[in-house]
């Protein structure tokens, strides 16, 4: 190339307004699930209590959102339509915002890509509507409303086509948009909320529906949790209330033996409004940390609530992901109040443990057998009854007479049952949640007697939570034992990791592990927590350094110090196999009434089934 030929320098332009809005849209409006999130916003900040709404085609070809809010005059439309404009604030205070929306940018943005008409009532004034396509606003035109706004998008992404490639399938597009209007929809329990496809034409087909609550706040979302993620969830979960400096914590979280593969099951909000923040989710996956594996999520529906000028919302085109003013202070207030809750269950365990019982103990078909008459299984009110034609008491006599066991082997090989106690004792025992102890069937399992029906140990998973719990009080009063290190660890960080890092050092000492300043960017490790035994310092430090990256905080090392406790457990606890007299099972149950978080073990397995007397009676047709 002539270096001696003048460069082109580029021109500066001023873009235009429809440009200017299609470049807004592009943050604004992801998907058409993007879309209908914005405006079932805009319809919920209107004080509406009921929204409906309905799309064609996964949103790409049709979206119509209706509601019964305040509504706008005739000559707030075309107000509403320019960027920028909106009632919600006044500009003078960009952290004191109550609403969902506060930009002014959905309206613009939506009829800079698509066809977007608007249809408004408000109070005192006519109806009226206005339509704008790739961000030409045609006149305000009279219209028929009673009241409220109707909110019509076709064709989205029609003056951007290329956006239209990015977008997923019609079924995948739909399931968007029924997950957020069911965020919505948890957010605001006492808004009615509807969810149709009208691809086929007509009413179309409808997807979701929630009624309005009633009762107050834990009442009102129990019953919007029931109907979206399911009652069993509800029936699963416990009521989470705690305040701390100013920043309230609401919602419920389920048992650990209620958990799920993916984290499907987690929804946050704050001040009302859904999100997605990682530091949020990461307090979550904290407070279950040693009550569940790895691969299983816990579930959980939270609210938190607090002064507008202590979070900033305005961090994220999407508004999906916030900033608190002290992010360590919240994640604290989430990891603490859900341990403490889950603490007080003490050893409950969901109930759908039970029900998975249950349904793998249905009786299996049985084939008719021919005996001495004539015999056969009918059924009766769903009721399997045996009916034969009577022969002789005697022909029935050894047609079900007991065989004696086989020479050399014994009646029962894998049960055994222990000798009831005096009434008395046996009323007292069997009054306690997990009963009295009846049997040990394989040497592993305990079969215990309640007032309701009979409850099933693994005495092995019990006592194995039931010694670690004990290792982490004796840990937690006495502190971590430290060794110290014949020649320190000398690990080279960057400056600005190691400063976070020792401002930890406080922490980490009570863990055992003992940090200090060497020079530079550099640390030296003086102690490790004995309980490790051998560590490498270096790998160590890195995950507490990644961590502290990525959430603000750390608990690597705890992380790491409870798996030893919890191995140590293990080995420590009863073994599979043992037999156990009356009393050890007796108080084993005990333990685990008395002990936080007995019902599961340490991987968030059940350590016991419950079977109510109704429902075993229910398998036998007793009822």
């Amino acid at each position: 190339m002539d270096q001696t030929l003048p460069q082109m320098r580029p021109v500066i332009r001023q873009l235009d307004e429809s440009a200017i809005n299609r470049i807004a849209a592009g943050e604004v409006v992801e998907r058409p699930a993007s879309a209908i999130k914005e405006l079932v916003e805009n319809a919920l900040d209107a004080g509406a209590k009921r929204v409906d709404v309905a799309y064609a085609q996964g949103g790409k070809s049709l979206i119509r959102v209706t509601d019964d809010g305040c509504g706008m005059s005739p000559e707030d439309l075309p107000l509403a339509l320019s960027r920028h404009a909106t009632s919600k604030i006044d500009g003078q205070d960009l952290l004191n915002i109550h609403t969902f929306g506060f930009r002014g940018e959905a309206l613009p943005s939506l009829g800079a890509v698509g066809r977007l008409t608007i249809t408004s009532r408000a109070a005192g004034h006519e109806a009226a509507t206005v339509t704008v396509s790739g961000s030409r606003m045609e006149k305000v035109r009279p219209a028929a409303l009673n009241r409220g706004t109707v909110v019509e998008l076709r064709d989205l992404f029609y003056a951007t086509p290329a956006r239209l490639k990015f977008l997923r399938s019609d079924r995948a597009e739909a399931m968007a948009i029924s997950d957020v209007m069911k965020r919505l929809a948890m957010a605001e329990p006492t808004v009615s909320f509807t969810l149709r496809d009208v691809s086929d034409g007509g009413e179309g087909r409808l997807i979701f529906r929630a009624d309005a609550e009633q009762g107050d706040l834990f009442d009102a979302l129990r019953g919007r949790l029931a109907r979206i993620i399911g009652a069993d969830f509800t029936e699963n979960a416990i009521p989470v209330d705690a305040t701390r400096e100013g920043v309230r914590l609401t919602g419920y979280a389920a048992l650990p033996t209620w958990s799920r593969g993916t984290a499907v099951a987690q929804f946050l909000f704050v001040n009302g409004r859904p999100v997605l923040d990682r530091m949020l989710f990461g307090a979550l996956r904290a407070a279950y940390q040693d009550l569940l594996s790895r691969d299983r999520h816990p579930g959980a529906v939270l609210f938190l609530d607090c002064d507008p000028q202590l979070v900033d919302v305005n961090v994220h085109p999407a508004k999906s992901e916030v900033r608190f003013r002290d992010p360590a202070m919240t994640r604290g207030l989430i990891v603490s109040a859900l341990r403490h809750a889950l603490a007080g269950e003490g050893h409950r365990s969901s109930n759908t443990v039970a029900e998975a019982t249950l349904s793998a103990m249905r009786p299996e078909p049985v084939a008719q057998v021919p005996l001495s008459g004539a015999a056969s299984w009918t059924t009766t009110h769903n009721a399997r009854v045996w009916q034969m034609d009577r022969p002789s008491q005697g022909a029935l006599r050894s047609s079900f007479a007991f065989q004696a066991p086989a020479p050399g082997l014994s009646e029962t090989p894998s049960a055994r049952f222990e000798p009831a106690p005096s009434p008395e004792v046996t009323e007292d025992l069997s009054r306690r949640p997990l009963g009295a102890a009846r049997a040990q069937v394989h040497e592993n399992y305990i079969i215990a007697q309640t007032e309701t029906g009979i409850v099933i140990v693994d005495q092995h998973a019990a006592h194995e939570r039931l010694v670690y719990e004990r290792l982490k009080r004796q840990a937690a009063e006495t502190g971590i034992a430290a060794q110290a290190l014949l020649i320190p660890d000398i690990i080279e960080l960057a400056q600005d990791e190691a400063a976070s890092l020792l401002d930890f050092a406080p922490e980490l000492e009570k863990l055992g592990l003992v940090i200090e300043a060497f020079g530079g960017g550099a640390i030296a490790v003086r102690e490790t927590p004995a309980i490790l035994g051998q560590v490498n310092s270096q790998g160590l430090i890195r995950d507490i350094l990644d961590e502290l990256a990525d959430q603000g905080s750390t608990s690597a090392l705890q992380v790491r110090i409870d798996a030893i406790l919890s191995r140590m457990a293990c080995h420590g606890s009863v073994r599979s196999g043992r037999q156990m007299r009356a009393e050890e099972m007796n108080a084993l149950l005990r333990e685990m009434e008395a002990t936080p978080h007995s019902g599961q073990c340490n991987h968030g397995r059940p350590t016991y089934v419950e079977l109510r007397l109704s429902d075993i009676e229910r398998l036998f047709g007793r009822t």
